[in-house]
């Protein structure tokens, strides 16, 4: 709904701007982050307020860190791709009648966040947090 409306808008002769670009980082999260985020939300509440089980954290150290930091990254990845591709489409649409830079700077952001989790992810695999040695001392 939100991609037609969009669609419509950017047809109807309104000028890029930044809320287009938006529509589609929206539905690029949407694609690579409901389904996690709403999982995390879920499991928090039903601890909070229905006396379900604590959620359950993340690894904290060496390569299951990694795996999971990967995880995430990908989700992000996914997200930022969708969000490109509907960039992408909506700057071909728009084409040479109209200005096209509020499009452009959201795909500039959007590659930034991907190489942002992409560093995050790498830094887990290259330098992996090691657990303590708790028997020492």
């Amino acid at each position: 709904m939100l991609f037609a409306v969009t669609a419509i808008d950017l047809r109807g002769g309104a000028e890029p701007n930044w809320r287009h670009g938006l529509a589609a980082v929206y539905i690029g999260f949407t694609v690579g982050l409901g389904h996690s985020s709403i999982r995390w939300a879920d499991a928090r509440v039903a601890h909070r307020f229905a006396g379900g089980p604590p959620p359950v954290r993340p690894p904290r150290y060496g390569t299951a860190r990694a795996v999971h930091e990967w995880r995430v990254a990908a989700r992000w990845i996914l997200a930022s791709a969708v969000a490109l591709a509907l960039l992408q489409g909506a700057v071909w649409y728009v084409g040479d009648s109209g200005d096209t830079g509020s499009l452009r700077a959201w795909q500039q952001r959007m590659l930034w966040v991907i190489g942002v989790n992409v560093v995050v992810a790498a830094s887990y695999t290259l330098f992996p947090k090691r657990e303590p040695n708790r028997g020492a001392g």
